[in-house]
């Protein structure tokens, strides 16, 4: 089936009070920007973000963050060079924190998206984040329980799109994208470029249709690196 191509403003529009949303990104690499600032204008508040951090300068998740629309993060790496929204708040007590180790965080996603509910890893086994979770000892190795992490949307930057929803990325903008949108209810997805079905070779293709429910085309987004080094704003 064909998948609704609109802009970001119209792709945001179902985001509820509440809610659960993913945003990909590595830092700036893979930011769906328009997205996030797109949801800013459409005022959803009360969210729990799940990002690799917890936003940068003044951009993005950030200025989502510096609006006072999320409730709580969940994240790897919230002590980014310029976390100053999220840091700000937090120190204040207006926002709360899930520190989730960064491969932990991506398996918690991706077994979600596979229909895994749980999994024992090593990692954290012996420290304060294994706080309060099950412990099992296999072959004579200490594992923490992790169960799976899901979302009722997922905000994702990808680079091309076919009328069909398959995606590819550029470079490592693909990061958390497809992993994310495997495992929110309703993956929302800009992209550079829309071709008809059948335009992306099938070879090429990083995220099957299947797991993309809404297109925002954005033929020029902005450069993340340009506005997360200068410290400027967007819009």
């Amino acid at each position: 089936m064909s998948k609704p191509v609109t802009t970001p403003q119209e792709a945001v529009a179902p985001v509820y009070d509440g809610a659960t949303v993913m945003i990909s990104g590595f830092g700036g690499s893979g930011a769906p920007i328009e997205l996030v600032h797109a949801l800013i204008d459409q005022g959803a508040k009360g969210l729990t973000i799940v990002n690799n951090n917890a936003g940068t300068g003044q951009v993005g998740l950030a200025a989502l963050i510096r609006e006072k629309r999320v409730e709580k993060v969940i994240c790897s790496y919230p002590r980014t060079n310029d976390a100053r929204c999220f840091t700000e708040l937090y120190l204040e007590g207006k926002i709360a924190l899930e520190l989730v180790p960064q491969g932990t965080l991506a398996e918690r996603i991706r077994a979600a998206g596979a229909g895994m509910p749980a999994f024992f890893t090593r990692t954290a086994a012996g420290t304060e984040l294994a706080k309060g979770k099950e412990t099992r000892e296999i072959d004579g190795v200490l594992y923490v329980l992790e169960t799976w992490l899901k979302a009722d949307f997922a905000l994702v930057k990808a680079d091309k799109a076919d009328r069909g929803g398959n995606l590819t990325y550029r470079l490592s903008a693909r990061n958390f994208g497809p992993i994310m949108c495997m495992a929110a209810k309703t993956s929302i997805v800009q992209v550079r470029e829309v071709g008809p079905k059948g335009s992306i070779d099938p070879e090429i293709v990083v995220t099957p249709g299947i797991y993309v429910d809404r297109i925002a085309h954005v033929a020029e987004p902005v450069q993340e690196e340009v506005l997360f080094n200068s410290g400027a704003r967007y819009p």
